[in-house]
């Protein structure tokens, strides 16, 4: 649909609108480029001119005498007028410049009475500012370019009333008038100006360089790569954002802005196109502007390939349009969105050079506005639409061109030519699925799965009753595939001739035969896997990879992103990164939640060969971050609750218990006694799946019934409150439910008195109410209700404030999210990212931060953590190996510990000695990192690993930052090193808030950095650091010749060690007695970490928006 022409143009009005009136209204356009407002484009902000009658003559007149046409310090000008009447004359000077427009510097008004009918003259000195007269120098700090000097001069009648206040000036009241266009130098042909000052020799001196100094233009270049690696597009509300800052060069940035209302840029875009869009459009790329709204220029994916586009004019309205070519499936093209000033060409070019190419050519009915520094760009979808399947390619845009055009280049170059990878991997998927479709047709399956459909609707059963009998049931039925094909997927063909000798009663429930090929694929990972957790699995991981692949061409992503792992890793095959890249891309795309966490992660840090991209990893972890919130509600068996559990913890290890365990059974029998602790620690533990208990929330629910009735705790009361009123796992009684959470809040709970704002927000629509009730709840900690406020604001539903309030929204998220409230977190973190909220800045960094945590808590990831922990505590050491390496690859800081643990301990493959630097590395430089990692790395620097050399100074620095936690051991490991001679550095012993002077010799040195080693663990550390200590006295006495002081010091500081380790000895065989004898409570039940952690799952629960 090609957009209308206008019949009538723009500057055709503006020329005929001059005709009648004087020529001058349009000094803004021809000398000034005013872009806003513009008088030659329709608007209504017309200059008003006063007309004269027809038979009036006017013999009046001002003109300027010999007024020279250069801009001096001291201007002398001229004037001769007449006078027919009583009137007012007045000069100014309008200058314009690059930053602002029309702005008068000079103005001299006077009354013309007494000398009526004669003509006068006047001589007047103008005084220009000395910024637009010299050079800057030390006294004139800046220099202004001035576009435009206009010298005009005017008389009006005193009785025609012009009053300042009015829109129109005296200028365009008046009856006579004249004007004078001046030309300036510019800023670097202009003098020096002589101020009649002395300058210090030293100022003077610098001055003289300064002077010397040619300036240059900043050298920036106008072409943004928005995008240079593939992002895999899910066709949901993800996608990536994208703002641009303003230009560096002066000049650049005020041509952009002089080209708002007549764009001249270039967006061109690689993208591959999986399926048709499933929706009425699915998003490419748009503009977000200032103000919320779609901005210039739109793209959108139509349901039948097409591409609808849409632009803003400069009057506020919208102009759309349908491309009569469509986007080839599964093939990557190359789009192209020219735009020039009214005339927009749209491109569609295929294959690398191009040849392949469709053109659109359209012209807008009016002036085009693009701000391409307001707003931020799209790439994908967004919170207003939602994206298309496939993958983006490098992506550019150029924010200026000519008018002639430029030739665009942006080739389709990716890092291990992962376009041509994909492009190849899903040839031979299609190729293979319809070899599998083709199968079950030849064996019937699609007429039955067509027949139970056909009973569902009753003219269809008599179709199927009264219609033609097939005779094709009593055929043999050929396999569509030859010997060759069949060898070469063996694994896959077995698993078909086996479930096609089994009943198809598994199959024909399923809607349609792409819902069959996501079932293969699934019993063949897990069979694959099986094999792969086994006792030889590792070493044939090679056979077992296209078993994997098939799969994952069957849709079922899991397969993709294991193979991702497995070569980007090294796992039984050679590290290929190509192939690593390829599978998790794919399994990204097919919205697998690891894979979307492992590509937000690798663009995080910008490892493993992914570029660096804040924005990228943001549109990943946003994704898994909104998922999670979901996830949350969805009772699913393959769903734990997130515990970073580390394997060297043993203390926590010990906690984990299962249905069977002893921990469990004793909490159970107490929670049957009525103890209101055990009811709620074993509501949470099953409605979560926490501690190693499988997720069951049916028993939850009847353990937090029970609690709510027995005990009549307010927590209890209003979990249980809240399931019935929602109707989750039980049946709905919002009676009942709303009783018993009234009954919760009137006994001081704040999560109930959050609970009836939501009810009355969300049942009531009373606002008054729910924010009465969360403004008394955010009073007493509540987070749920800072959110929630937080909406209200947003929305502009607070009672009393019917304006949408972003700022003061954002500060309620901002307080929630800080605590730990998810949805709060998002929120944020998309503030963050857009940068289109006033007062909040852009910034992604941080935004990635927040989406990330959010992301970290996804049950599923907690699913494969726990599967990980309970093969570990099972000693099913490479199926632990195998899930820890799942998880450590998504980012998670506790699996990366935990793999470079156990490769420490158990060196179960090759690889182990990779995985152990590779793993403790990347996990020293998480935010959660923990000491113990630090310490191992500052020991590898230290000793050197494998193939990576000694670093002491990279060693120092990892004990330095293990030592800011206090941790005794890299306390002593410092020591160690002074005692050996080497060097720590004045900033290391800053960091350590250590003086230098103080402790400046080397003695000094050791003897407080043990010290500090005992006071950070006097458990533990007393006597390896107290030995220590000693030898360092020891040594200090022996330099100074101290002999019987240094005998008794020695069996002063020996025996007091020996005390403390008979104290140590005794302790600890009191605690192992202790530990063995009956005791019905047990401490770590009761102690404060757990209760913050209940709380933490209680307040996660109790998120109602």
């Amino acid at each position: 649909m090609e957009v209308a022409m206008v019949t009538r143009s723009c500057a055709m009005a503006t020329y005929k609108r001059m005709r009648k009136s004087h020529w001058l209204h349009c000094l803004g356009w021809l000398f000034m480029l005013v872009p806003v407002p513009t008088y030659c484009a329709e608007t209504t902000q017309t200059t008003s001119v006063l007309k004269l009658s027809e038979d009036s003559t006017v013999k009046d007149f001002i003109r300027f005498i010999n007024a020279t046409d250069m801009v001096v310090a001291k201007y002398k000008l001229s004037i001769q007028y007449l006078c027919s009447e009583p009137s007012t004359v007045g000069v100014e000077v309008i200058v314009s410049t690059d930053v602002k427009i029309g702005v008068t510097i000079y103005k001299k008004k006077w009354k013309c009475k007494k000398h009526l009918d004669t003509s006068s003259n006047r001589t007047l000195w103008v005084k220009f500012p000395s910024i637009m007269l010299y050079r800057p120098d030390y006294f004139i700090r800046q220099s202004v370019a001035v576009s435009s000097v206009i010298l005009r001069a005017w008389i009006i009648n005193t009785n025609l009333g012009a009053h300042e206040n009015h829109k129109a000036t005296f200028y365009e009241q008046a009856l006579v008038r004249t004007y004078k266009l001046l030309k300036t130098f510019s800023p670097f042909e202009r003098p020096y100006k002589d101020h009649k000052h002395c300058l210090r020799w030293d100022t003077e001196k610098i001055q003289t360089i300064k002077e010397k100094h040619i300036p240059q233009c900043l050298l920036e270049n106008d072409v943004v790569e928005l995008l240079s690696f593939p992002f895999a597009s899910t066709g949901l509300s993800d996608g990536i954002t994208k703002r641009l800052k303003k230009f560096n060069n002066l000049e650049m940035e005020m041509t952009g802005k002089q080209l708002i209302n007549n764009p001249r840029f270039i967006v061109s875009i690689w993208i591959y196109v999986l399926h048709t869009c499933k929706q009425h459009l699915c998003g490419i790329f748009h503009q977000v502007n200032e103000n919320q709204k779609y901005g210039t220029p739109l793209l959108f994916l139509t349901t039948n390939g097409n591409i609808h586009f849409q632009v803003a004019l400069s009057t506020g309205k919208y102009v759309a349009g349908i491309s009569k070519f469509r986007l080839a499936l599964r093939r990557w093209c190359r789009l192209d969105f020219i735009m020039q000033g009214k005339q927009m060409t749209l491109t569609v070019s295929y294959g690398e050079k191009l040849l392949a190419r469709e053109d659109a050519f359209y012209t807008f009915p009016g002036d085009v506005h693009h701000n391409v520094s307001a707003g931020y760009f799209v790439l994908g979808g967004s919170h207003h639409i939602r994206s298309f399947e496939g993958f983006l390619g490098p992506v550019k845009i150029y924010r200026v061109i000519d008018q002639k055009g430029r030739k665009i280049s942006n080739p389709l170059v990716t890092a291990h030519n992962i376009d041509k990878h994909i492009d190849q991997y899903y040839q031979k998927c299609k190729c293979l699925n319809t070899l599998i479709i083709k199968h079950f047709k030849s064996l019937g399956l699609h007429k039955k799965i067509e027949q139970k459909n056909r009973n569902r609707n009753y003219y269809l059963q008599l179709l199927n009753k009264y219609g033609p009998i097939s005779t094709d049931d009593n055929k043999c039925p050929v396999l569509p595939w030859g010997k060759r094909t069949e060898k070469r997927n063996e694994t896959l063909f077995d698993l078909l001739q086996t479930m096609s000798s089994e009943s198809f009663e598994d199959f024909t429930h399923l809607p349609n035969l792409h819902s069959i090929l996501l079932k293969i694929g699934e019993k063949l990972f897990w069979k694959t896997m099986k094999k792969l957790i086994g006792a030889n699995g590792i070493r044939q991981i090679g056979d077992l990879i296209p078993s994997l692949r098939e799969a994952s061409c069957c849709g079922y992503y899991k397969a993709a992103y294991l193979l991702g792992v497995i070569f980007e890793t090294g796992l039984g095959v050679e590290v290929q990164p190509s192939k690593g890249m390829l599978y998790s891309l794919v399994a990204a795309q097919g919205n697998d939640r690891l894979a979307l966490m492992h590509l937000g992660y690798k663009h995080d840090q910008g490892i493993d060969g992914y570029p660096l991209d804040y924005d990228a990893s943001y549109g990943y972890y946003l994704n898994i971050a909104q998922h999670t919130i979901k996830d949350r509600h969805v009772f699913d068996g393959e769903q734990a609750f997130v515990e970073p559990i580390r394997l060297m913890d043993d203390s926590v290890l010990q906690r984990q218990t299962k249905e069977n365990h002893d921990l469990f059974i004793w909490l159970r029998y107490q929670a049957n006694r009525g103890d209101a602790f055990a009811q709620q620690k074993l509501a949470r533990m099953l409605y979560w799946g926490q501690q190693g208990i499988t997720r069951d929330v049916q028993a939850a629910l009847k353990w937090y019934s029970r609690s709510a009735v027995e005990s009549r705790n307010p927590i209890s009361l209003f979990e249980y409150g809240l399931f019935l009123i929602k109707g989750q796992g039980v049946k709905k009684n919002t009676k009942l439910g709303l009783k018993l959470i009234n009954e919760a809040a009137s006994r001081g709970s704040h999560e109930a008195l959050n609970g009836l704002g939501w009810y009355y927000e969300t049942y009531k629509k009373d606002f008054v109410k729910a924010a009465a009730y969360w403004e008394e709840a955010k009073k007493m900690g509540n987070l749920d209700a800072f959110h929630n406020l937080g909406v209200l604001y947003e929305s502009g539903k607070y009672p009393g404030k019917p304006i949408k309030n972003v700022t003061e929204a954002f500060q309620y998220y901002y307080k929630a999210g800080s605590g730990g409230h998810l949805e709060s977190l998002v929120r944020c973190s998309f503030f963050w990212s857009t940068g289109n909220f006033g007062s909040i800045p852009h910034n992604p960094k941080q935004a990635v931060l927040w989406a990330r945590f959010v992301a970290e808590q996804n049950g599923y990831l907690g699913y494969h953590m726990r599967k990980a922990l309970d093969a570990y505590l099972q000693r099913s050491w490479k199926e632990a190996l195998l899930y820890f390496l799942i998880t450590a690859e998504t980012g998670i800081e506790s699996s990366q510990t935990n793999i470079a643990y156990l490769c420490e301990e158990k060196p179960l493959i090759s690889r182990c000695v990779d995985y152990t630097w590779r793993y403790y590395n990347l996990s020293a430089f998480q935010q959660t990192t923990q000491p113990f990692v630090l310490v191992k790395m500052g020991d590898f620097y230290y000793y050197g690993h494998k193939s990576h050399e000694k670093d002491i100074e990279q060693s120092i620095n990892m004990y330095a930052s293990a030592a800011l936690w206090n941790y005794s051991q890299a306390f002593y490991n410092l020591g160690s090193l002074a005692e050996e001679g080497l060097h720590i550095p004045e900033s290391v012993l800053d960091l350590l808030n250590m003086n230098t002077r103080k402790w400046s010799n080397d003695i000094t040195l050791q003897q407080e950095l043990y010290k500090r080693c005992i006071t950070a663990n006097v458990e533990e550390a007393f006597i390896p650091c107290s030995i220590a200590l000693l030898r360092v006295h020891l040594k200090t006495m022996w330099m100074n010749n101290y002999s019987p002081a240094l005998l008794y010091t020695a069996i002063s500081i020996l025996l007091s060690t020996l005390i403390c380790f008979a104290v140590k000895c005794y302790w600890n065989s009191t605690a192992v007695a202790s530990t063995t004898s009956v005791n019905e409570h047990p401490p770590d039940l009761n102690s404060s970490s757990e209760n913050i952690q209940t709380g933490e799952a209680m307040a996660e629960e109790a998120s109602l928006r």
